[in-house]
C-alpha cells in the first residue's frame, strides 16, 4: 500500500491515503499482473477502456471530459516509462474533480 502511496505522492504531494486505498481495492487482481497493475499510455484500447469502465461506470463521466481528463493525465505522466495504474486512476479521478466520490 505505501508504494501505491509514495507514487501517487510524485504527482500529488497531498495526496489522501484512503481514497489511494479504495483505488487499491477497486483494481483488486489486476495488481498482483505487472502488466495489468500499469498502464499503456501508447494502447488507445487501454485508454478506452479506463475512458468507459473508470471514468464512466466508477466516476460517472463519459464523452469528451473523461477523454480529455485521461489525455491529461497521459501528458503528466509521460515521463514516466511505468505508469502505475493506481496513479493514473487517481490523477483522472482529481481531474475530474472525482475523488471526493470514491
Amino acid at each position: 500500500m505505501t508504494d501505491y502511496l509514495e507514487d501517487v505522492k510524485k504527482y500529488d504531494a497531498s495526496a489522501d491515503e484512503a481514497v489511494v486505498k479504495k483505488i487499491v481495492s477497486y483494481l483488486g487482481i489486476a495488481l498482483r499482473n505487472r502488466d495489468s497493475s500499469l498502464v499503456s499510455a501508447s494502447d488507445k484500447t487501454e485508454l478506452d477502456r479506463v475512458v468507459e469502465r473508470w471514468c464512466g461506470k466508477k466516476l460517472g463521466v463519459t464523452g469528451a471530459p473523461a477523454e480529455k481528463a485521461v489525455a491529461n493525465v497521459c501528458e503528466m505522466m509521460k515521463g514516466d516509462r511505468s505508469k502505475s495504474r493506481v496513479t493514473f486512476y487517481y490523477l483522472v479521478a482529481k481531474d475530474l474533480g472525482k475523488l471526493g466520490d470514491l
